[in-house]
């Protein structure tokens, strides 16, 4: 077991602004999380006029691609939201759009890369990655095992490490749609290390995949879930984000800390005070023959015989008179 990877996905919360993301990186370096993680847009080398909204959320932008366009930051503006980052003790990640974002993000200088679920059968965006040498982190919101068993097979040609996400591409993801099944199939089927990226907009589904064993955990962030954008409702807010790293860490400690089953030396002790022992329930007088009827357990254990015994006990004669409540012994038996 190990302790899980916690990353926060900024992606366009910021709406374009840099006042307001550098904000966001502030607000989540007091959260626990590990990464806080963007997306690399360059709109002349990923979009065209052509491409449909996903959701026609906005009141700015006449097509998607101008809302790429206004989601853009300079080179120079990369590296000081980079800078940033690595000033508040947060590693610094991207979800690359194009390879001309890949080359932006080598520039300014990433420890891994993010693949978004609809460029699982890019390969030429996978090898440009790939090429890097860097860790690959896939995710599989619209892919099938087919299709994730071909990008994972090309990305181990170049020798890369690859993780794995479960990811639904439904914003927000009802419950019947998570796959929590899936973290465990994944687990089997490809022996690495498998996360959940979350788009439920609440803390249930991460605590739950951290629970089935992922050992990695994305999730968008969003200063309200009122605010205007794409991922607004399916995202947490700050004070959630402080609720679901401390629910993480406390399964992390308790993942980490096995129990044996097989020792309770520990608790001798707490035994003894909440064991039992034999008693019987009525007044007896000596040569009266003990029956199922007679008997009654008592704390603690120890002063009686145990109560584990009380089938060898049925049948016997007592050698004295006992009173109510008062515990047997084996000495007080023929």
């Amino acid at each position: 077991m190990q302790k899980t990877f916690i990353i926060a996905e900024i992606a366009q919360a910021h709406d374009g602004s840099l006042g307001i993301l550098h904000s966001y990186i502030d607000a989540l370096s007091k959260t626990g999380v590990d990464a806080i993680k963007f997306q690399t847009h360059i709109a002349k080398a990923e979009s065209s006029k052509e491409e449909p909204f996903r959701v026609n959320f906005s009141y700015v932008d006449n097509t998607r691609y101008d809302y790429w366009k206004r989601m853009e930051f300079t080179k120079e503006q990369w590296q000081d939201i980079k800078t940033h980052c690595d000033d508040v003790g947060l590693e610094f990640m991207s979800t690359p759009f194009s390879l001309e974002a890949v080359n932006l993000l080598e520039d300014i200088g990433i420890k891994r890369y993010k693949i978004s679920s609809g460029d699982v059968e890019n390969f030429l965006l996978l090898e440009k990655v790939a090429k890097t040498k860097k860790e690959i982190l896939l995710s599989s919101g619209m892919s099938s095992f087919k299709e994730l068993d071909e990008a994972v097979k090309f990305l181990e040609g170049f020798g890369v490490d690859i993780s794995l996400f479960q990811c639904t591409s439904m914003y927000p993801t009802p419950a019947k749609k998570v796959g929590l099944n899936v973290i465990g199939q994944m687990q089997k089927r490809y022996k690495k290390q498998i996360g959940l990226s979350d788009h439920t907009g609440s803390i249930y589904a991460p605590l739950s995949a951290v629970a089935l064993g992922a050992t990695l955990i994305e999730f968008h962030a969003i200063f309200d879930k009122r605010m205007f954008g794409p991922d607004s409702t399916s995202s947490l807010e700050i004070n959630e984000i402080k609720q679901l790293v401390e629910g993480i860490r406390f399964i992390d400690e308790a993942n980490l800390n096995p129990i044996d089953k097989q020792n309770s030396l520990e608790f001798t002790k707490m035994n003894k005070i909440f064991g039992k022992s034999l008693a019987v329930n009525k007044d007896l007088k000596d040569g009266d023959i003990i029956s199922f009827e007679d008997l009654e357990s008592k704390k603690p254990a120890g002063c009686g015989i145990s109560t584990k015994e009380y089938k060898n006990i049925i049948g016997k004669k007592l050698k004295v008179s006992k009173q109510a409540q008062e515990f047997l012994n084996k000495e007080d038996l023929y």
